[in-house]
């Protein structure tokens, strides 16, 4: 399907439907200068995959018709697995088709200042907060026609804000899901620290139905103030027929710390950027994802870390699964800025090939603008290591219970980030459904 579409929306559309969830003048002209930039900007330009004929643009914009529930217990069977739904003082949004479900707050967050919130309401009750950061210095509306289009049609999504000295015992947890086949989902999410400040996120991402055609769009921003620490886990488990673009970014100020922990595991065609901005001294990032592509989807992942602090340590780890006639181009960049003196980037990606027909690229790349840092990288992409399953199997396992022991264990490093158990549990649910 092309991305050369006839437009069922115009700019009255998008007027309207800021204007029907009460958005500020700011939001709301956003929006418009967004929707008129779609056309001229171009789709990025990711290398040796072809994404001019991926579904962005065909769409429901607006799927269930609003409403919320009050108990863990009416939520949908599926999104109850993602959650403790025997604990009542947690910090949970879960989100349907861009709408907010069910919402709770920690009496901990509460008493600390917390805010945590769907955008919309963030929109209303905390417009100047919001404007602050909203398409800051992670992201730009005028970047490409992908995130020209997010900012006039995004509806769900979440902001969060740790005032200074903060540290969050309990973490926060978000779930999105789509229960209309056809909706699609326009998710932003903006996640500001203070000074000193410390605080976990988890964001799910699932689809329960069909492979009828769709389009996901999200854009997630976090900042981290100076000495802050930010960990932020995401599981992404949309269905084949969901064309997913998914834009993940943080810049870290003077002694900040971003960590990330992806599980990507759509069945769709994925474009995934992945980028965290080492502004100040001493700010450091940890970046682990993993990945298994089946079928014949194409995925390509941007991970990126850029130096510009003096002391600033950027760590990439990547892992891939490719089965069946899957492909999937893995790109770990470390920019160090000149300036950037005493600085360290270091990468792996890694890339396993269950089958004859799939394929997976890793390319490290190093991007040195300053003599006096160290960095390097290394990458593999190949089948299971025989000597391995010699050893497993003359240990009396099958060879179906040693390939799985081998890449469960491949993928370990970012299940074992996750924060919550039964988050843990479904990831480790999907990767055994992915593979075998």
């Amino acid at each position: 399907m092309s991305v050369e579409t006839k437009w069922t929306f115009d700019e009255q559309y998008v007027k309207e439907f800021s204007e029907q969830r009460e958005e500020p003048e700011w939001l709301t002209e956003e929006r418009l200068t967004a929707f008129r930039l779609i056309e001229k900007l171009e789709l990025p330009k990711p290398e040796k995959t072809k994404i001019t004929k991926w579904n962005f643009t065909e769409f429901k914009h607006q799927g269930t018709e609003a409403g919320t529930v009050s108990s863990l217990s009416d939520l949908h069977t599926d999104v109850q697995k993602l959650i403790n739904v025997t604990e009542e003082d947690q910090n949970l949004l879960v989100v349907r088709d861009g709408k907010p479900l069910y919402y709770s707050l920690s009496s901990e967050a509460k008493e600390k200042g917390v805010i945590f919130t769907d955008i919309a309401t963030a929109a209303k009750e905390h417009s100047d907060l919001l404007k602050k950061y909203f398409m800051g210095e992670a992201v730009k509306v005028d970047e490409n026609k992908l995130t020209a289009l997010h900012t006039a049609f995004l509806s769900g999504g979440a902001f969060i804000y740790v005032p200074k000295n903060v540290q969050l015992e309990k973490p926060l947890q978000a779930v999105y899901f789509q229960e209309d086949p056809e909706a699609g989902l326009f998710n932003h999410v903006v996640l500001a620290t203070e000074d000193n400040s410390d605080v976990t996120y988890l964001e799910n991402y699932v689809s329960f139905n069909s492979e009828q055609e769709s389009a996901a769009n999200i854009i997630a921003e976090v900042y981290a103030g100076p000495a802050s620490k930010v960990s932020f886990g995401a599981v992404d488990h949309l269905e084949k027929g969901v064309t997913t673009y998914v834009n993940r970014r943080g810049v870290a100020q003077k002694d900040a710390r971003i960590d990330w922990a992806l599980g990507q595991m759509n069945d769709g065609n994925t474009l995934s950027d992945n980028t965290t901005i080492l502004r100040g001294d001493g700010s450091y990032s940890d970046v682990k994802s993993v990945s298994i592509g089946r079928g014949t989807q194409a995925q390509d992942f941007w991970t990126q870390i850029i130096h510009f602090g003096k002391h600033s340590d950027g760590q990439i780890l990547t892992h891939g699964v490719m089965k069946d006639s899957a492909r999937a181009i893995f790109n770990g960049i470390s920019k160090i800025e000149h300036g950037a003196t005493k600085s360290n980037g270091v990468q792996t990606e890694r890339v396993l090939m269950l089958s004859e027909k799939a394929r997976g690229d890793a390319n490290p790349i190093l991007l040195i603008d300053e003599d006096d840092v160290t960095a390097g990288h290394a990458a593999s992409v190949g089948r299971i290591d025989p000597l391995q399953m010699f050893y497993l199997m003359s240990r009396g396992l099958s060879r179906l219970e040693a390939e799985r022991l081998i890449i469960h264990g491949f993928l370990q490093p970012v299940v074992a980030e996750l924060p919550i158990q039964a988050v843990k549990d479904r990831l480790t649910e999907v990767i055994e459904r992915k593979v075998y």
